[in-house]
């Protein structure tokens, strides 16, 4: 139980970072300096990021904290389609987006 304690407290610090960061990007425009450069379209990346939080959060959520039970693994695989649904969007993010009309 100790490695596991261990293990979740990182990964939720960084999901407090995403997500403070998405919100950051939602509310004001404002990017981390290392992404401003790549990315074209910031609201998405911001919810990306948003989504990326919640999937980290799950997966610690759903895979070390709580007790094992009948569809455990199926709770955490939805956590690691949500973290890639983040990253795919992420991707996204960093294309032009459509002309405006």
């Amino acid at each position: 139980m100790v490695l596991r304690v261990w293990l979740a407290v990182p990964v939720l610090a960084m999901a407090v970072f995403l997500l403070a960061s998405g919100v950051a990007t939602l509310a004001r425009g404002w990017m981390l300096p290392l992404n401003r450069r790549y990315v074209r379209r910031p609201r998405l990346h911001g919810w990306a990021q948003v989504v990326a939080a919640l999937a980290l959060g799950w997966q610690v959520l759903f895979g070390l904290l709580v007790a094992d039970f009948g569809f455990r693994s199926t709770l955490v695989g939805l956590g690691s389609v949500l973290l890639a649904a983040a990253f795919g969007m992420m991707g996204l993010s960093q294309r032009p987006g459509r002309p405006a009309r």
